[in-house]
């Protein structure tokens, strides 16, 4: 009757962030422990401070990949600028050819005495005078704006090689803080971790921690026990490490993902030790009860009324565990060997798991 964890998920989402708080479980059966050892405090301390900065380091995560978003939309639109302006500036440079060509042909490149000389009569004289006024306008014109383009062109140029340059560096910027956040937080779980395997060794836990609890908008009356997870075992499969059959459903999530309340209910054990480690149980008003297995951390004392969607620990893999995840279980009183199938209770109750 003992679970296991067969597929960790990867969980970016940094929600589980608040898994390197520090957490002192409550006692075995609800009765409370000391508070803690020197060394226990130190190590609570240093996770909290890595807390800290990973929350700092995710704002300037998020706020740094919406600038860069940003940035790319500008890019891509100076790019499809610059296109239009270079289709623009081939034309004009076309023109400039045309009216050259155009020029040459009629004699624009005589001098005002030749067009004296060569002119048969005052009236083609004022003719070629007016054309030859004409054109060099339009000549000077075409030269102006094709100027005026190629300055453009220059300088949006330059400008999008500016914002690709900038966008290369936000990019190499947010990669390098997207490694130190997960760094920080990995570090930080298993710092939690170890705590609970000491508990669990000792047999004996430390007392609820009360952190601040997420914000969770229910509009119903039943809610998942985690998110982001991936099912792994689930309830009556088969395996070595279970005596019979699995009588649970097991949720892949990193160390430290919040474990809610499923229901309205009161909490009727907290314990430390044994194949399910640091467990959970609570009974709800329709007279089941829910397990909440292998956790890290609890926020919750014994005898403590709780509200759907409460923040009641957090998940680990102690006790009988090959990897982070959290055992849940249904069953029919509080104690082992009454269990039922999870997933379609939850699915009665409008909570779809998958």
């Amino acid at each position: 009757m003992r679970s296991s964890r067969r597929r960790l998920p990867l969980f970016p989402v940094l929600l589980c962030a608040a898994a390197v708080l520090a957490a002192r479980p409550t006692a075995a059966d609800g009765e409370p422990g000391g508070d803690g050892s020197g060394a226990d405090a130190g190590i609570s301390a240093q996770v909290a401070r890595l807390y800290e900065d990973a929350a700092l380091a995710t704002q300037r995560y998020e706020a740094g990949r919406r600038e860069a978003e940003a940035q790319r939309a500008e890019a891509q639109r100076l790019e499809a600028l610059l296109g239009r302006q270079r289709q623009e500036l081939a034309v004009l440079r076309g023109d400039l050819g045309r009216i050259a060509r155009a020029q040459y042909r009629s004699g624009g490149g005589l001098s005002d005495a030749a067009r004296f000389v060569l002119a048969r009569d005052p009236d083609e004289l004022m003719r070629g005078q007016h054309v030859f006024s004409r054109t060099n306008q339009a000549v000077d014109n075409a030269i102006g704006k094709s100027r005026r383009a190629e300055a453009r062109l220059a300088a949006d140029e330059a400008k999008a090689t500016g914002a690709k340059q900038a966008l290369e560096r936000r990019n190499a910027e947010l990669a390098v803080l997207k490694k130190g956040i997960e760094q920080k937080l990995e570090q930080a779980r298993w710092q939690l971790q170890g705590q609970a395997d000491a508990s669990v060794a000792a047999g004996s836990c430390r007392g609820a921690v009360r952190l601040g609890r997420p914000s969770v908008q229910l509009t119903r009356e039943w809610a998942a026990p985690v998110e982001g997870y991936t099912l792994s075992a689930s309830f009556g499969s088969g395996g070595a490490r279970w005596v019979n059959r699995h009588t649970g459903q097991d949720f892949a999530v990193p160390i430290g993902t919040p474990v809610r309340a499923v229901g309205a209910g009161r909490v009727v054990r907290v314990a430390c030790g044994g194949a399910f480690g640091i467990e959970i149980v609570l009974q709800h008003a329709d007279g089941y009860y829910t397990q909440y297995a292998h956790l890290a951390a609890v926020t919750v004392d014994q005898d403590e009324n709780v509200t759907p969607g409460q923040w009641i620990g957090q998940s680990g893999t102690s006790g009988n565990s090959t990897g982070p995840h959290l055992h849940f279980e249904v069953r029919v009183t509080p104690e082992m060997g009454s269990a039922v199938d999870p997933v379609p209770w939850l699915t009665a109750r409008g909570v779809p798991v998958g």
